[in-house]
């Protein structure tokens, strides 16, 4: 038995989140997170869309096959599938927590919002217009190529999975939009029209299939959040370095 289906969650809204967006309507250029990236917990908002995300993936018998479980080290990854997973009274698998799924890593632009890229690093956010964000490499910090570059060590690790049908990994919105692109083999060109008209919402689940070890993979369902309340649809894909470039 080989991995035919990928379901790829992304987690819930996070107090960076909340901090980020707060900060981007006061016109401040840092962002008051008030832990490492590493150690963000979810918001309130967030734990309540990783339980209704808990209620989704038992409706959709995430456990009638066998199953493997993937996390990003990263606390609110592992919060949102624990959460999840114990409201939906689902039996969880074996979990691997990989640092192949981190969040993308942005260097000396951490904690700043687009404003305060622009007024502390100006020859930097000229850099990143020129090249884009799918070679811009922030000092200390990831290119989205650099971010591909990982997911495809960890993604060859999937045809070593043994009894095993469906993958379940729970990251964040990089690793969702990236996977997505590794999957379906896009390009730049490809790839930054796809993003351009596509986000990854908070406690969404993405779903890839194949029919057979070596098959293409196909993007079945992208960002769906039909599991949660219109007023608990949230984004956050905006973070400093993630605004949609050219």
């Amino acid at each position: 038995m080989a991995v035919r289906e990928i379901w790829l969650v992304r987690h819930g809204e996070s107090e960076a989140n909340v901090a980020a967006a707060r900060a981007e309507a006061d016109g401040a250029d840092v962002i008051d997170a008030g832990h490492r990236d590493a150690d963000v917990p979810l918001s309130p908002l967030g734990e309540r869309q990783s339980r209704a995300l808990g209620t989704e993936l038992a409706d959709r018998g995430l456990d009638d096959v066998p199953v493997a479980l993937w996390v990003s080290p990263y606390l609110r990854a592992q919060q949102t599938i624990t959460i999840a997973l114990e409201h939906g009274a689902l039996a969880e698998p074996a979990r691997r927590t990989d640092e192949r799924l981190r969040d993308r890593e942005l260097g000396v632009l951490d904690l700043l919002t687009r404003q305060g890229v622009r007024n502390r690093y100006p020859d930097e956010e000229r850099r990143r217009e020129w090249l884009g964000k799918y070679y811009h490499r922030p000092a200390g910090g990831e290119s989205w190529a650099d971010v591909m570059l990982r997911l495809r060590s960890a993604l060859v690790d999937i045809d070593r999975l043994e009894d095993t049908d469906r993958l379940v990994v729970a990251a964040h919105d990089a690793v969702v939009m990236l996977t997505v692109a590794v999957c379906l083999d896009l390009d730049e060109p490809a790839l930054t029209e796809f993003a351009r008209t596509h986000t990854v919402a908070n406690a969404s689940l993405t779903r890839l299939r194949r029919d057979a070890v070596g098959a293409p993979w196909s993007l079945e369902e992208f960002s769906s959040v039909g599991h949660l309340d219109d007023d608990e649809v949230t984004e956050h894909g905006g973070r400093k370095d993630d605004a949609r470039v050219r």
